[in-house]
């Protein structure tokens, strides 16, 4: 008995990496959405508003920033990389209920790409755009400013996988999760916050979690 549960211990990180990435590939492919009524064994599920998501690796991945700014930018993953990052551990928290407690979160502040783009005067909102060419977000200047928010580029310690959004996807740490825009390809400085996907089908634009969506969770921490 002792033998099969250190057993178990060992194979247990590699059993959820093959439940996570086949349930993964399941959702990629899976139009009705049923598969993200899923939990795996990280306690994530996955959801995708696209009925495909195009792979991006290190060579072709890009992500452009743009808009009310003076000095627009392409970043590669490589580039991201070589930039200072910053460790977060934070609850997530989904708006249907669901938490995952302690996950860390490793990448840029997306105030070091405002601050490297020079923001321009009346600019109020940031508007990101993803690769799956369906799913968009925005947040008020200030809260894109704010140290817990990042450009993503690790999660769980590792790099952030497809199916959770890789290879670089938006973590907004105080807000319900889908304000942490996967498959992240653009970011956008505007002069006013327009709903992203959510939104528009009815969900609050200020997403804290515990105030809104007529929710009453524990802010996440």
């Amino acid at each position: 008995m002792l033998g099969l549960g250190a057993a178990g211990v060992v194979a247990a990180p590699a059993l959820q990496r093959v439940l996570e990435s086949g349930l993964g590939a399941v959702a990629d492919k899976d139009p009705t959405g049923l598969s993200g009524l899923l939990p795996n064994g990280g306690g994530f599920r996955y959801y995708s508003v696209a009925s495909s998501v195009p792979r991006k690796s290190a060579t072709d991945y890009r992500l452009t920033v743009d808009g009310l700014i003076d000095r627009p930018a392409t970043y590669t993953l490589d580039r991201l990389r070589a930039l200072p990052q910053t460790r977060l551990v934070r609850d997530v928290q989904c708006v249907t209920g669901w938490r995952v407690p302690e996950t860390p979160f490793e990448g840029v502040r997306l105030s070091t790409l405002l601050d490297a783009a020079g923001v321009r005067p009346g600019a109020k909102a940031v508007r990101f755009t993803c690769f799956d060419g369906t799913y968009s977000e925005s947040l008020t200047l200030d809260q894109a400013r704010r140290p817990d928010v990042l450009v993503a580029l690790r999660m769980q310690d590792r790099p952030v996988a497809h199916s959770h959004g890789g290879p670089v996807r938006l973590y907004v740490a105080p807000m319900y999760f889908y304000k942490s825009a996967k498959w992240l390809s653009g970011i956008t400085v505007t002069d006013s916050v327009k709903p992203g996907y959510w939104e528009e089908l009815g969900y609050d634009v200020d997403a804290w979690v515990g105030r809104s969506n007529g929710r009453d969770d524990a802010p996440t921490g």
